[in-house]
């Protein structure tokens, strides 16, 4: 495969990952405000806790969600970085062979917490969407249940 082959297959799984998980920050915003929309008129009460619970994880899946865009920013501005690095053609480029080799060794350091801090993150904004479903259908359910 080509470098032209390989960054348009980087292209394509960069856009499918951020269209995933700009879905997962609508469906929680979504969800909020569905869950808004079904308790209207309802009287604050302790059956409502389950919404409540599931309001709270789908605004943390929301806030996860942001700051996993966050750090993939970042993780692609120190890739750009460390890319630069390896060319020469960096704009602080070191002039020295060793400081070149402790700053790219620097920036993939960084590079590897960056990425991983991504990756917490968009396992959190899943499964707290996940979590304030299942509340909420918890929640639902006991209504059902409870005939109110």
């Amino acid at each position: 495969m080509t470098n032209e082959g390989v960054t348009e297959l980087w292209r394509q799984h960069r856009a499918g990952q951020d269209k995933y998980t700009y879905f997962l920050l609508a469906a929680a915003a979504s969800a909020v405000a569905f869950s808004v929309q079904k308790t209207e008129g309802l009287v604050i009460s302790v059956q409502l806790i389950p919404v409540g619970v599931a309001v709270l994880c789908w605004g943390l899946s929301f806030y996860f969600g942001c700051k996993n865009l966050i750090w993939v920013q970042v993780s692609l501005l120190a890739n750009y970085g460390l890319l630069q690095l390896r060319h020469g053609t960096h704009p602080e480029q070191p002039g020295h062979p060793q400081l070149k080799d402790a700053a790219i060794r620097g920036v993939s350091s960084a590079l590897k917490k960056n990425t991983s801090k991504a990756a917490l993150y968009a396992v959190l904004q899943f499964r707290f969407l996940i979590g304030g479903a299942l509340f909420f259908i918890g929640w639902h359910v006991w209504r059902l249940f409870s005939n109110e």
